[in-house]
């Protein structure tokens, strides 16, 4: 039985339900993306570091690390899409900011004037 990834996210942060009852369940478990997912939050991030520590660790003992450790709480944070990505890369290389600085000023940027930047920035040729 395969689990999808937001009931292991759900079981991890809010209902601490145990999940791997079904021993075919925790081979659909993913580490990494578990790590990514959870280091997006400021409560979560050291435990998050710690498991990266240690990737060679089983599924089982990972998830059962998360699951007791982590408070229960709502998590949610949105995936950054692949243009907002490509932005950054623009205000950064523009400004001369950090990831964390661009992201402020993501915020803030209008749609021309992102526009703007990408033209300052354009240099010609094929994309």
């Amino acid at each position: 039985m395969t689990i999808e990834l937001k009931h292991w996210l759900n079981s991890i942060n809010h209902t601490k339900e145990d999940l791997t009852d079904d021993p075919d369940a925790i081979k659909s478990y993913p580490p990494y993306i578990i790590n990514k997912c959870l280091s997006g939050h400021l409560d979560c991030i050291l435990f998050a570091n710690e498991m990266n520590k240690y990737p060679a660790l089983d599924k089982d003992m990972q998830y059962s690390f998360y699951l007791n450790s982590l408070r229960k709480r709502k998590r949610f944070s949105p995936w950054m899409r692949k243009d907002k990505i490509s932005n950054l890369d623009l205000v950064k290389q523009y400004y001369g900011y950090s990831n964390q600085k661009a992201m402020q000023a993501l915020n803030i940027l209008s749609k021309e004037q992102l526009d703007f930047i990408k033209q300052r920035l354009d240099i010609g040729g094929m994309t």
